[in-house]
């Protein structure tokens, strides 16, 4: 059931954020950045596609994905179909090792110590859920608040 619930979850979070990327009217603004915002939403979206490729995807699933997570951080203008290419692949991948985890692997320690402390296998997919969330939130204001034809890279 939990599971059901998290390809649920994860599946109406991705297919905003591609949403959300697509809803730019000017791609360079996806990244712009401003004082007191230190990362552009196309930076965030290169995070998260890696976040769950690596911890989903690699781990879980055994995809063989390699993270480079200082690029997510340093890679700029990457087209925004190319943003949307990624954000598609990384929603086949969590629904694909989602639908084939065992529900029994949800009780067990997660493979990777992550966080400060051991956690199931379970909470650290609520974790990387709630990561989303938390990121695709400050994605939304970023196009709000920057994507404006005037407003000019900081």
């Amino acid at each position: 059931m939990l599971t059901t619930d998290l390809q649920t979850l994860f599946d109406r979070e991705l297919t905003k954020l591609q949403q959300e990327i697509e809803a730019y009217q000017h791609e360079l603004a996806l990244w712009r950045t401003a004082p007191g915002i230190s990362n552009s939403a196309g930076n965030l979206c290169l995070h998260l596609i890696g976040n769950l490729n690596t911890y989903i995807g690699a781990e879980l699933g055994h995809s063989g994905y390699i993270r480079h997570r200082e690029l997510e951080f340093l890679r700029k203008d990457v087209p925004r179909a190319e943003l949307v290419q990624g954000i598609a692949a990384t929603r086949r991948v969590v629904a694909a090792t989602l639908a084939q985890l065992p529900a029994g692997q949800l009780s067990q320690e997660y493979p990777l110590l992550v966080l400060e402390t051991k956690t199931s296998t379970a909470f650290f997919l609520i974790h990387l859920a709630t990561h989303l969330t938390y990121h695709l939130g400050q994605i939304n204001y970023h196009r709000r608040l920057l994507d404006t034809e005037n407003q000019r890279s900081v």
